[in-house]
């Protein structure tokens, strides 16, 4: 499923209205590192072109719109977030007003950035690539859209309650949430040649977590990598002590444990994941999480210390 088809259930809409900020044309940040907010819009007013001090992240989550960055517009679809770096002229554009325009806006400060990058220069690598390419725009498959959308509101959940050591916790994830967007855009951009240093197993693990949602038969695996069908089955019994098909359930199931808080209706989300009925999935998941995955999405959206 592409990610610009993903369906929204109205239900989990209406939860995600807890964490949902009341759209504001400032364009300066109160907070001195990072703030982070989730906007959700219909027929919002014209936004001038400008530009700020800080870096701005886009990630779209629904709606018809435009961003026009320097002198290029970019149509944007669910699952595509953009990097705007400080000083770049920008502003959105909305096609058709009548669709809700829902999308999470992270801001981090110059100063953040630079003390981040001292402690390691990873950080500064999507940074530094979108100011000397000018490339703006970047795309995620439905896995790692789901992914940054459950660490989006697992950032704001902190933001929103009181838990015990709530400052340093939010720290820990928006630089884990960083990292991970630097390592998606240095993969994208260093995909690596068929003949790799790679051993066989760690190519068969990053093809799997690549093709979650397609056929991942044994028989598959081997045709793709030109091995026994006999050797990759002994590969990972040896290696990790789980059979072939253990191990993509576990990837299966960790994926749909993360969309599960996205948008995904369950009666639909079992099937993206390569689970061909429900009760599978529900036997399967309970077996793994010791809830089902009912009980795994409410339990998400009923804590306690998070708002009315």
């Amino acid at each position: 499923m592409s990610s610009s088809s993903r369906p929204i259930s109205q239900s989990h809409l209406t939860s995600q209205r807890k964490f949902q900020t009341a759209f504001s044309t400032r364009q300066y940040m109160i907070s001195r590192d990072f703030e982070l907010y989730y906007y959700s819009d219909l027929h919002l007013k014209p936004v001038p072109v400008h530009a700020h001090d800080y870096y701005e992240f886009y990630f779209f989550l629904e709606g018809d719109v435009s961003i026009t960055i320097e002198e290029n517009s970019y149509l944007v679809s669910p699952g595509d977030f953009l990097l705007i770096p400080p000083n770049t002229p920008h502003s959105p554009s909305m096609i058709n007003p009548d669709k809700p325009y829902r999308r999470f806006v992270l801001w981090i400060s110059q100063d953040y950035c630079t003390r981040l990058m001292d402690i390691s220069t990873a950080f500064g690598y999507l940074m530094q690539y979108v100011s000397t390419t000018k490339n703006f725009l970047f795309s995620s498959d439905a896995v790692t859209f789901n992914t940054i959308h459950t660490r989006l509101f697992s950032i704001l959940e902190e933001i929103q309650g009181n838990r015990f050591g709530k400052e340093a916790e939010i720290l820990l994830q928006v630089n884990s949430l960083l990292l991970y967007l630097n390592r998606l855009v240095h993969s994208q951009n260093n995909s690596l040649s068929p003949v790799s240093a790679k051993t066989l197993f760690q190519n068969l693990c990053e093809y799997i977590t690549s093709h979650l949602t397609e056929d991942l038969s044994l028989t598959l695996l081997a045709q793709e990598f030109f091995v026994s069908k006999f050797y990759i089955a002994h590969l990972f019994k040896d290696t990790i002590g789980l059979s072939v098909h253990q191990y993509i359930m576990k990837k299966r199931l960790s994926a749909c444990k993360d969309a599960l808080l996205g948008s995904i209706p369950i009666t639909q989300l079992f099937l993206q994941y390569g689970f061909h009925d429900y009760s599978s999935f529900y036997r399967a998941f309970k077996k793994e999480y010791g809830m089902s995955p009912n009980e795994y999405r409410q339990s998400h959206l009923t804590v306690e210390d998070l708002p009315d």
